[in-house]
């Protein structure tokens, strides 16, 4: 009976200090709300209805009345990005860096927006200096992220591999790009008048075992036939005409769908051997167990130089039957028409239209032909005439496939 007794004294008490402690809360809430200023709530109420114009003079007239609102001004901060006021935005984050009061993780969060508002605006000197301020701090991962990005637009490859490897420090996880960072230092210099072939030989090198490493995660084997590009023309630049074979014959059979990319590379190494007609032979066979657009132009042009009209547009008119292409029927117009310009008179059976007015038909088809006539990328869709390893629109890398837009 004492134990109930001292419950029936003990809940009055604590349903006593409840209400008291949730009145004392009630009170400092409405007391802080309060003194918060209209704009602040107007400004809120403007930035749920997306009105973000009228959501800034109100948080502006806000940071007026109370400087100490730190994460008013970095939301205000992010609406000047995002509307693309760079210089206001600049200039809030700055005014934030300059307070000697600011705490350590608002002055990293600072210097990270101030880094990204040098980034979208441009400055990518600045955005660099900004971004490697917070590289010890908790915005380690997308900073490092961001300065591979600077370094990718700048073509820094150098500075990019470095990063990439602070970034494995921080984050194990793989970048397939790496391979490409090396693949590029290659490429400029077999560019430059008197090649390194010993440091063309070590970027390689270091190409391919970033491949190995990063084998499981690879989303095609892109890397693996660049690599193997730039090997055949390292052979070539060294004389070795069979090991330079060897490689674009080997991409042949293994990357089948890149054989238009290696295929003139392969041609000239055969004519050189003074083996013109085994290489086209193996072109044409390659062609009728993987058609491509880029193939049939390369077969087509060299059947008409090595055997003459007749068995070329032979071959031409097989390949359209079997694989109808406005680019392919293009290109026969087109060589059709510069041999009759040539003096060249085919026979009546021979043409594969012979009854039409070519070179209007010609005229025509060229101009729808011209659009797809090209490579897309497959992330931001921009077209070029030629293939590239790494998107000049969007910058993302492997994006390309090795067909044009008809094929596609």
């Amino acid at each position: 009976m004492d134990y109930e007794a001292w419950w029936l004294i003990l809940i009055p008490i604590l349903f006593g200090l409840g209400w008291i402690a949730a009145r004392v809360d009630v009170r400092q809430m409405m007391s802080e709300t309060r003194q918060l200023p209209d704009s602040y709530f107007k400004g809120l109420n403007f930035l749920l209805n997306e009105d973000h114009d009228k959501a800034i003079d109100a948080f502006v007239e806000v940071a007026k009345l109370d400087t100490e609102t730190i994460e008013l001004h970095f939301a205000l901060g992010s609406l000047f990005r995002r509307r693309g006021e760079i210089e206001r935005a600049i200039r809030v984050h700055q005014s934030l860096l300059s307070r000697a009061d600011l705490p350590k993780n608002d002055r990293d969060h600072a210097q990270h927006e101030l880094a990204q508002d040098f980034f979208k605006a441009g400055m990518f000197d600045r955005a660099e200096e900004a971004y490697k301020a917070v590289l010890d701090s908790s915005y380690a991962v997308p900073a490092n992220r961001a300065l591979i990005r600077i370094y990718e637009a700048e073509h820094d490859w150098p500075k990019a591999i470095e990063a990439v490897r602070h970034l494995h420090t921080i984050l194990d996880e793989p970048i397939p790009q790496l391979i490409h960072y090396h693949c590029e230092l290659v490429q400029q210099s077999m560019q430059s008048k008197q090649p390194d072939v010993n440091y063309i030989n070590e970027e390689l090198k270091k190409a391919e075992q970033a491949l190995l490493k990063q084998q499981g995660e690879l989303r095609s084997n892109a890397a693996a036939v660049r690599i193997a590009i730039l090997r055949s023309k390292l052979m070539k630049i060294q004389g070795d005409s069979l090991a330079e074979r060897k490689y674009l014959e080997g991409i042949m059979a293994n990357a089948p769908e890149y054989a238009g990319l290696v295929a003139a590379d392969l041609l000239a190494n055969y004519k050189t051997g003074q083996q013109a007609e085994a290489g086209l032979d193996l072109l044409k066979q390659h062609y009728l167990n993987h058609p491509s657009l880029d193939l049939f132009k390369i077969v087509f042009s060299e059947l008409r130089a090595q055997q003459g009209a007749a068995p070329a547009w032979h071959f031409a008119s097989e390949s359209l039957r079997l694989h109808p292409s406005l680019l392919g029927l293009d290109k026969l117009l087109e060589v059709e028409l510069k041999a009759a310009a040539d003096g060249e008179k085919p026979n009546a059976s021979d043409r594969v239209l012979p009854d039409v007015e070519l070179s209007l038909l010609h005229k025509m088809i060229h101009k729808h032909t011209q659009r797809l006539d090209r490579y897309s990328c497959s992330s931001c869709g921009f077209e070029a005439r030629v293939f590239y390893w790494q998107c000049p629109g969007c910058n993302m890398w492997e994006t390309y496939q090795p067909k044009k837009l008809e094929e596609m």
